[in-house]
């Protein structure tokens, strides 16, 4: 008897230190997540300042720093085609305080780039959607076709004269003319800039002619009169330019959107990441919020992580038909 219960009385021992031991392990964690934000979140975007993805990291941000009550600063690192930022959040700490402005130029690079040193699906965590728009098929005011079947005949008119401009290699904006081009045979010049801004200096300025820039970059200079929009490249037009027909109505078949969200290192805590996805959605459901992201060119996308990566892993996929049957390799 008294053997039994000794060993009863080790059992007991045993997994008491194997529960110590367990929540020893846990509770860092737990309290990680519990605590989380207690200093400034660094939002990494990877084009320069005035380009889509700056405007939606700053005014997503600023709400962000006020909920949480921690400063979500904006880090501009652009260049290789946003590679350059999201490589320094894929090798950052996955601790929650380093996060990515998603954009579609990481579901093209993921074909696009030969050599990347980073798995854009594998290696970075889906936080939360923020909405889907429509790019602009927009002209400079030297081009005097009207119409998309007008510009092109004149493309065509007029070969190795037409030069397309873009936010840089591998972004949606550089894809949708490279579709553009596939679909109609109107081959023009790619001229890539580091970032939206610098492209939309040059079309006012006539050096380039063309481009199909993301709205909320775009649609203010289309407004003031200064571009004029030919086409929106989503199959239905959009409600912030009711006048402006799809390339669609000319190409049958072409559709491109760009879709923007938050992304973190891979191995970052899921409890902050649904600190963050929560706190994101809470964002986008704001009226005011709401009302800016739909006159930036689309609704509000709120849901879970999941949901975010299950619309990365299919825009990935639509991208990589595109890269591969315009034949496009960056090395």
């Amino acid at each position: 008897m008294t053997s039994r219960r000794a060993a009863i009385g080790l059992i007991a021992l045993g997994f008491s230190a194997f529960a110590a031991s367990a929540l020893t392990s846990i509770t860092p964690a737990l309290a990680q997540a519990q605590n989380y934000p207690n200093k400034p979140i660094r939002w990494v975007v990877g084009y320069p300042p005035g380009g889509a993805t700056d405007i939606l990291a700053r005014l997503i941000g600023q709400r962000l720093s006020e909920k949480m009550g921690q400063q979500f600063i904006i880090e501009n690192k652009p260049g290789a085609g946003n590679n350059i930022g999201t490589e320094s959040v894929v090798n950052a700490e996955p601790d929650g305080y380093t996060v990515l402005l998603v954009n579609p130029a990481n579901y093209i690079n993921a074909t696009l780039y030969s050599k990347l040193s980073f798995n854009f699906v594998r290696d970075i965590a889906p936080v939360a959607a923020f909405h889907r728009t429509a790019n602009v098929m927009t002209v400079n005011k030297d081009i005097t076709a009207k119409t998309v079947a007008e510009f092109i005949a004149y493309v065509k008119a007029n070969p190795g004269k037409v030069n397309m401009a873009s936010s840089g290699n591998g972004t949606s904006v550089h894809l949708s003319g490279e579709m553009f081009m596939m679909m109609t045979g109107a081959k023009m010049q790619h001229v890539p800039y580091r970032g939206a801004a610098l492209a939309i200096t040059d079309m006012t300025g006539g050096q380039v002619q063309v481009i199909f820039d993301n709205m909320p970059s775009i649609i203010q200079h289309i407004r003031s009169g200064n571009l004029r929009a030919l086409a929106v490249t989503t199959t239905e037009k959009s409600s912030l330019l009711p006048d402006v027909p799809t390339v669609a109505e000319t190409v049958p078949g072409y559709e491109a959107s760009a879709l923007f969200g938050m992304g973190a290192p891979k191995k970052t805590p899921p409890e902050i990441i649904a600190k963050l996805n929560a706190a994101v959605n809470e964002v986008l459901a704001e009226p005011a919020i709401k009302a800016k992201l739909i006159d930036l060119g689309g609704d509000p996308l709120i849901g879970p992580p999941e949901a975010f990566g299950k619309m990365i892993a299919a825009e990935t996929e639509k991208w990589e038909k595109v890269v591969k049957a315009a034949n496009l390799k960056v090395d």
